[in-house]
């Protein structure tokens, strides 16, 4: 349903990078529900019409960043809402070079830091209660469309998700997806997924409230970049989601998590008519996370022996172009289930 060819999603592209020219992309951080049990730690993005000078945002010794006007003033006209989801151990800076491509095309973005599975914050109680994820996107949701002050007014009827790794399970539970305690324990008998299965005691995947209705009635639309823990999703209930869907998978497998088993079970079940799915030849999983710099794998591998796995692509291609791509299909997408110019 939402397949068309490169060139008529190229001209797209071309015109609407046209149409928000004069918008320059505006950052801040706050923090939410700080005297609760899960306080939320959330990067917003949005357009904004600011003359400021712009300043580096999300960058480290090892990753780049991108351009951004701090704090700026948020802009006049109602916008569709984007909420990202980081992996296990990420954070908001991962997807960052995303939310910047999308704030070119008028979308405004908030990601928060899943507390428990975050670089910040690694508390194995706030890890195991995984059915949270899915509300703390909830929770961001609530407090943009109650508070005009963070990214200007959204429109409640334009709001999609995009989550990669553990976030793109996330995303599929915030759109309905049930998650199946026992259809999992039994999938791990067979060793199918060996590092989902490996997770399963320190995220807490046999708790019953997993198995709870997770879904935001408000999400438009999904995206699904490389996700694990699929095969955790019941697939009559994957077949009953009507929420449209775009499911990128990792053409590489890092070798614990092929794509066949995880994006391609997701493909396999959900609904034919309102789901695309894509496996992007020459990506690696990390390939979905921020540019890496020169040197950046030795710095890392130095400082933890494995991590620099994080900085791999495969193919000829760079990390850039991969990105090109992705968010082409991403945009793409989204420009015909949550339009940010109905």
């Amino acid at each position: 349903m939402f397949r068309s060819s490169v060139f008529a999603g190229a001209l797209w592209l071309h015109a609407a990078v046209l149409a928000h020219a004069a918008d320059k992309i505006g950052f801040r951080e706050a923090d939410l529900d700080m005297d609760g049990a899960r306080p939320l730690h959330v990067a917003f993005w949005y357009p904004t019409r600011d003359q400021a000078v712009a300043v580096t945002i999300g960058e480290n010794r090892a990753f780049y960043g991108i351009g951004a006007i701090r704090d700026a003033v948020v802009a006049d006209r109602t916008r569709p809402l984007v909420v990202l989801s980081h992996g296990y151990g990420g954070n908001w800076r991962n997807m960052n070079w995303l939310a910047a491509k999308l704030v070119e095309q008028g979308y405004v973005v908030a990601a928060p830091d899943h507390p428990g599975t975050t670089t910040f914050n690694r508390d194995a109680k706030l890890a195991a209660a995984l059915s949270e994820r899915p509300r703390d996107l909830t929770r961001v949701i609530d407090a943009i469309l109650a508070d005009q002050a963070l990214v200007g007014k959204v429109d409640e009827s334009r709001i999609a998700a995009v989550g990669h790794s553990l976030g793109g399970w996330t995303v599929n539970a915030l759109a309905g997806a049930r998650f199946d305690i026992d259809r999992f324990r039994q999938d791990c008998r067979t060793n199918a997924s060996p590092r989902a299965c490996s997770l399963s005691a320190e995220l807490g995947l046999d708790r019953p409230e997993l198995e709870s209705d997770l879904r935001d009635p408000r999400l438009g639309a999904f995206v699904s970049l490389d996700l694990g823990l699929a095969r955790g999703f019941d697939p009559d209930d994957l077949a009953r989601l009507r929420v449209p869907s775009l499911i990128l998978a990792a053409g590489i497998d890092v070798g614990d998590m092929p794509a066949r088993l995880e994006s391609g079970y997701l493909a396999a079940h959900l609904p034919k008519a309102t789901s695309a799915y894509v496996e992007i030849a020459d990506a690696m999983h990390f390939s979905f996370m921020q540019t890496c710099k020169p040197g950046a794998a030795e710095l890392i591998e130095a400082e933890a022996p494995g991590d620099g796995i994080v900085c791999r692509d495969g193919g000829l291609r760079g990390r850039e172009e991969i990105h090109d791509e992705i968010a082409s299909r991403v945009i793409e997408f989204l420009a015909k289930a949550i339009p940010a110019a109905p």
